[in-house]
């Protein structure tokens, strides 16, 4: 039996890539099981509430094959990214909300790609669950929707019948997921192939840039923040932090927290390793070198902090970005 998807074309400014990309892979999948002298497995159709739906930026629009009062029933529905602002999407696409609702209590899985997370977040359905967006918008996503539990560093997330991709072309990578689910392994990885996709990444980590997560209302915090991040190299301890800006250390630990999300710690370690990667994408000098650098006296603390928050080690960071492809 096929399983039906809708791809919805949303009102505002959305990535046309998404929708032609999702109708295309889908459809090839289809090919490639008739080529063998297969039954086409998915049954993909634009589903829409105007048809055509304009596009904000007024070069495209698209014509959707149905409007989602002709859909009775379907297997998936995916969301492709809406660029809009969340709260104008919502004001613009909100019959699609009662609509993805009721569909998604009667067994329906729905997908979200790259800030789709953001719209589909606004309609409470990813409260309490597991979900993934592009990096960038990972901390406002946290702040507008502190009920979903982001997991930022993931490509992919599944999570009670509701799938999520990080940033930009990952999508492509949540196609092949379910591709997999539904069509077998074989079949994902001849998707994979013909399209060039790497099949088994998983983590937008490596991809990441951290600018410190300054979108708070709590100067202090933001002075303590630039003052890590303009002293990283230093030995800076809670106790120093908390005599040099006035603050208790229990105060000054639960209002970093609350503002950035992170802990001293931790946001320390991503300051230290952002200067590291820049060092390693730029410059001649060793891992070593950039270890002392940075701050760090450990090797052994360094490499694995360094892959605990970009994904891949040093040196496989290095022959990925470094613009000279200097040797380790």
């Amino acid at each position: 039996m096929k399983k039906h998807i809708s791809i919805l074309i949303p009102r505002g400014h959305t990535s046309l890539v998404n929708i032609v990309g999702t109708h295309q892979i889908f459809n090839q999948v289809n090919g490639f099981l008739s080529q063998v002298g297969k039954k086409p497995i998915f049954e993909v159709e634009l589903v829409g509430v105007s048809s055509p739906t304009e596009q904000s930026n007024g070069l495209f629009s698209v014509k959707p094959e149905k409007m989602i009062a002709d859909i009775i029933t379907t297997d998936l529905i995916i969301i492709p990214a809406i660029h809009d602002e969340p709260k104008l999407t919502l004001e613009q696409n909100k019959e699609f909300v009662p609509w993805l609702k009721k569909h998604y209590r009667n067994g329906t899985e729905i997908a979200s790609l790259c800030v789709a997370a953001f719209f589909l977040a606004e309609t409470g359905l990813l409260d309490g669950k597991q979900c993934s967006t592009h990096w960038i918008h990972a901390d406002h996503f946290k702040s507008r929707y502190p009920k979903v539990n982001l997991v930022a560093d993931k490509i992919i997330t599944e999570d009670s019948s509701i799938y999520t991709s990080g940033g930009a072309y990952s999508y492509l990578n949540l196609l092949l997921y379910l591709i997999e689910k539904y069509a077998g392994r074989d079949m994902a990885i001849l998707t994979s192939k013909t399209f060039m996709i790497d099949i088994d990444k998983s983590e937008q980590s490596a991809f990441r840039i951290f600018e410190g997560q300054k979108s708070h209302d709590d100067p202090t915090i933001k002075r303590v923040q630039e003052y890590i991040e303009a002293h990283f190299q230093e030995k800076l301890g809670i106790d120093n932090l908390s005599n040099r800006f006035a603050m208790s250390r229990r105060s000054l630990e639960r209002r970093f927290k609350k503002a950035t999300h992170n802990t001293i710690s931790q946001y320390t370690q991503r300051v230290k390793v952002e200067a590291a990667k820049r060092s390693l994408e730029s410059s001649h000098e060793n891992i070593v070198a950039v270890m002392y650098k940075v701050g760090y006296s450990d090797e052994k603390t360094f490499r694995n902090t360094f892959k605990k928050i970009t994904g891949i080690s040093p040196g496989q960071y290095r022959n990925k970005y470094n613009r000279v492809r200097t040797a380790v």
